[in-house]
């Protein structure tokens, strides 16, 4: 298993001391009304990864804001093959829906190339 399916396979699981101890990987806790928000600072040259399981056929809407343009994705794992539905680079916000096709583990991620930390707020909805 390759180190970034490991990353993504342990962010999925909210009960990982790892994950706990590490704020670069987050599970997503959806509330009663199927909502998400998460806040945090993407440190210079680190990332911040937010990832759950969604069943095919769910839908999320998804938004951020970031004080300074980062690298962003959505991605999931099909075997040895990392799948983007979303990738874009240099961006302070964005928006859209995901549509999950599969059951899968989705994450949202955000690397930050610059030499200054940049605040990150997101939200989601299914």
């Amino acid at each position: 298993m390759n180190l970034h399916r490991l990353i993504a396979s342990l962010a999925a699981c909210a009960s990982c001391t790892w994950v706990a101890a590490n704020p670069a990987l987050v599970p997503i806790e959806w509330n009663a009304s199927g909502h998400f928000a998460h806040q945090a600072e993407v440190p210079a040259g680190k990332f911040v990864e937010v990832c759950g399981r969604l069943p095919a056929g769910t839908k999320v809407q998804w938004r951020f804001d970031a004080s300074g343009p980062l690298n962003f994705n959505i991605h999931f794992h099909e075997g040895e093959k990392v799948r983007y539905p979303a990738k874009q680079d240099g961006v302070a916000r964005a928006s859209g829906t995901l549509d999950a096709a599969a059951s899968q583990d989705y994450c949202w991620m955000w690397t930050n190339k610059s030499q200054a930390p940049a605040d990150l707020r997101l939200d989601l909805g299914r």
